[in-house]
């Protein structure tokens, strides 16, 4: 298939190569011309524009610092919007602003125009091995018309929903892993100060319920379906625990702001009469700030996990 690729940077170069490997004609355009050299002696063909990349193609792919460099390629002088065929397609593979994507959406539809987010996740590893992530938003079946193109960018295409779902899926994936990650700095620097060799705990805890499990799949036994009894470990004994720990680290001088905010949730939740109830009740707290309902059937869960297995 004959496709466009702008943004050449460290994951788009891969990303872009990738693409040749699978023996796609490429068209290619960076703002630094030079960073194209390997792709062109590969075979693609430089652009001096967007525009003129998106007048060559079938489909066109942007890998972009954000969303003012994703605005100014898709609607700038030269940009694709006036290049790009009727019945084309634009994968915006940027983490992007839904507001945004779905603008630029409408705007391209007007024009007949197929626009999709499509935010990777790997890692500049994953580019290069082609173990990426790729979460879809927008129209379904132009989604299934260039999915051979996607599956040779990335291993795991994957359709979430309509315009702008990809774009909140990365966003929803990337601030959970900055949280969780604040979370591990707090209570490894406890752990440490409190008399644990790191390499020591880190082998530790990687064995335990949390280190055995990937993040997401603690959603799937409460909070997804909703369903906290039986508890599966109380509400009251994560109370203690966290407790326990924050009391430590006040004892060591280890300031824990992420940990004290968990064990506020904790006790709001047990101030509610919760404490014989799962301990991942107190998750209810935020849907209720949040004004949203997100119990799902727990057979629709079930369905995606041996999809997965």
């Amino acid at each position: 298939m004959k496709v466009g690729f702008i943004g050449l940077g460290t994951m788009g170069a891969s990303m872009a190569s990738n693409l040749q490997a699978a023996k796609h004609e490429l068209w290619v355009h960076d703002v630094r011309r030079e960073v194209a050299k390997p792709h062109v002696d590969a075979g693609a063909q430089w652009k001096d524009t967007p525009r003129e990349v998106a007048a060559a193609v079938e489909v066109v792919f942007t890998s972009l610092p954000g969303p003012v460099e994703v605005e100014a390629v898709a609607l700038g002088a030269d940009g694709l919007v006036s290049g790009m065929r009727k019945g084309a397609a634009y994968f915006d593979l940027s983490t992007n602003s839904p507001a945004l994507i779905r603008r630029l959406h409408a705007l391209f539809k007007d024009k007949g125009l197929h626009l999709l987010d499509a935010p990777v996740s790997g890692g500049p590893k994953g580019a290069r091995t082609r173990k990426l992530a790729l979460w879809v938003g927008g129209d379904k079946e132009i989604y299934d018309r260039f999915k051979p193109v996607l599956d040779a960018i990335g291993d795991q295409p994957y359709y979430v929903g309509p315009i702008g779902a990809g774009s909140v899926a990365k966003l929803v994936h990337n601030c959970a892993g900055y949280a969780i990650q604040t979370a591990l700095a707090e209570v490894f620097t406890m752990g440490v100060k409190a008399g644990v060799e790191p390499l020591g705990l880190w082998k530790a805890v990687r064995q335990g319920a949390g280190g055995r499990r990937r993040t997401f799949d603690g959603l799937i036994d409460q909070f997804l379906p909703g369903t906290f009894e039986p508890p599966a470990f109380s509400l009251k004994l994560a109370h203690k625990d966290v407790t326990l720990a924050t009391a430590l680290a006040r004892e060591l001088g280890v300031p824990m702001r992420m940990a004290n905010l968990a064990l506020d949730e904790l006790t709001e939740a047990l101030n509610r009469g919760w404490g014989a109830r799962d301990s991942r009740v107190a998750m209810l707290l935020q849907e209720e700030r949040a004004g949203v309902k997100i119990a799902v059937p727990p057979d629709k869960i079930q369905e995606i996990i041996k999809q997965d297995a």
